[in-house]
């Protein structure tokens, strides 16, 4: 948040002990790049709960920063170019995470089929939250010009609340 002095000079940050404003769960709509770096998915990690807790969501973090770190892992290992690209929506009551790493697609049908089933055997944690969720995950094709890979997960919020009050933790 900027304050406005009605000077021309640059903006100035808010104090810290400005009021804080919870932002509505609808405009949760965050992107970043990070490294491809083993550190980048605590990175993740912490800024999901970080975005999450600031628009209402908190109730929803554990599932949904697990899966965050799970889809950062995974991209970060698979990665060939220098960064990841992290996507954190909320439309239509679902949390809807997405990674895409630079990881092209393979046009062999076989060695694709193999890259995509080396994926998911790394992400059986990540099919085990979306699972007990009631979500849906899946990997494809970047949809950027610069095509790579796309790994996305949709938690329903309700089922992301759930999780760890339903033992599906651990």
């Amino acid at each position: 948040m900027y304050l406005d002095t009605g000077v021309c000079q640059s903006p100035t940050l808010a104090p810290a002990d400005a009021p804080f404003v919870l932002a509505r769960p609808e405009a949760l709509s965050f992107s970043f790049t990070m490294p491809a770096v083993p550190r980048s998915p605590g990175i993740a990690r912490a800024a999901t709960r970080t975005i999450l807790d600031a628009h209402g969501l908190a109730d929803a973090a554990d599932a949904t920063v697990q899966v965050v770190s799970e889809l950062a892992a995974c991209a970060c290992r698979f990665s060939p170019t220098a960064t990841v690209y992290v996507s954190l929506r909320y439309r239509d009551e679902a949390l809807r995470v997405t990674l895409y790493d630079g990881h092209p697609r393979h046009a062999h049908v076989r060695l694709g089929a193999v890259c995509d089933l080396s994926r998911r055997v790394s992400l059986g944690v990540l099919d085990h939250v979306v699972r007990a969720c009631h979500g849906d995950w899946g990997i494809g094709a970047g949809r950027e010009p610069g095509g790579g890979t796309r790994m996305w997960a949709v938690l329903p919020r309700a089922g992301a609340c759930g999780y760890l009050r339903d033992g599906h933790a651990g």
